[in-house]
């Protein structure tokens, strides 16, 4: 049987297309990998930054669980960590790498999820192959104290846990962006008008974390219409200018909005299998007319014709328009 390739790429990227950018671009600024505390079951109390965990085990990360004393264990479990911030720079943007997860996961940062991969029962969908990168809401983190790292985790079979991978707190030297839009957005699968409105109640929807491809974050077999929605915040200097949304790669068409207007959308029109939309780097410009002082809201309207769907590669973010030139779009050409 002739394969065409123009099927199955779109499947590829989501196993090597797994993150913002290349471990290798990055520094560790905090290295996590030793003993976390740790308990079998599941709490949400347990995502708690003043929750008392004295009482709980010590487990080295990365490894199983099973090698740490908890052979046969399938289910759920938690991980917990606490790390001084004050070495941290409050003018930077910093990653958490928790390593390779096995199956699923949900991780919280002092008690606010920063990132998830797979799905818990009853939809579960193992991600032991995702490489995890989840971005840390800078007004999450304590600068000047003790920060704490939660980590919910599913098992369904054989080995589980954090189980290998370079576990710590990264940066990017000069990313570029201005204001950093990896992580949590809402999410919701299909498509109204009134989902684009920026003042649209938005709270019940789901948090999923992007990039990275619905299908590991359990919405499995999937195609057609989602909306994405993120709230970004200007100082009144900051409405007064232009700026540039640099919104990844989205498979496969888009139509963005903000604050309720449109600013951008990418569809090339070709069948499934043909179109190309997938590899194109989304860049809209943003107006400073259409921008307030506070609170704006950012919209993204997906079509998924197949396989892979949603904004599943990097990098995602605004940044002035002024400075777009000294951006380096050549890195994120594909193909």
């Amino acid at each position: 049987m002739k394969i065409n390739l123009n099927h199955i790429l779109p499947i590829l990227l989501l196993f090597l297309s797994t993150s913002i950018f290349a471990q290798d671009d990055m520094v560790r600024v905090i290295n996590l990998r030793g003993q976390w505390k740790f308990a079998i079951g599941n709490n949400e109390l347990w995502a708690e930054p003043d929750f008392d965990d004295n009482s709980w085990e010590n487990v080295r990360v990365p490894d199983t669980w099973e090698d740490n004393g908890f052979y046969g264990y399938d289910g759920f479990a938690w991980y917990r960590y606490k790390f001084d911030g004050s070495a941290l720079d409050p003018g930077k943007t910093y990653w958490l790498l928790p390593g390779y997860i096995d199956d699923a996961d949900v991780t919280y940062f002092n008690g606010k999820v920063i990132g998830k991969s797979g799905s818990f029962p009853p939809g579960f969908r193992t991600a032991y192959r995702a490489k995890r990168m989840y971005v840390i809401p800078p007004e999450l983190i304590n600068y000047d104290g003790l920060n704490t790292i939660a980590v919910q985790v599913y098992d369904g079979q054989l080995e589980g846990g954090i189980t290998s991978g370079s576990v710590g707190i990264y940066t990017m030297p000069n990313s570029g962006l201005t204001k950093e839009l990896s992580g949590m957005w809402k999410f919701r699968l299909g498509s109204l008008s009134r989902w684009v409105e920026a003042d649209y109640e938005d709270e019940h929807w789901d948090d999923v974390l992007v990039p990275s491809p619905w299908e590991k974050q359990g919405y499995n077999y999937e195609d057609g219409r989602a909306t994405y929605r993120k709230k970004v915040t200007f100082t009144a200097s900051e409405a007064r200018e232009n700026w540039t949304l640099i919104l990844g790669f989205i498979d496969d068409f888009d139509r963005t909005y903000f604050n309720g207007q449109l600013v951008g959308t990418t569809e090339d029109g070709r069948d499934y299998g043909f179109s190309r939309s997938f590899q194109e780097l989304r860049v809209y410009g943003i107006p400073a007319h259409m921008i307030k002082e506070g609170e704006n809201t950012i919209v993204v309207d997906v079509f998924d014709m197949g396989n892979v769907g949603g904004i599943y590669e990097g990098p995602v973010g605004l940044i002035r328009s002024e400075d777009l030139d000294d951006f380096p779009l050549y890195k994120y050409r594909r193909f």
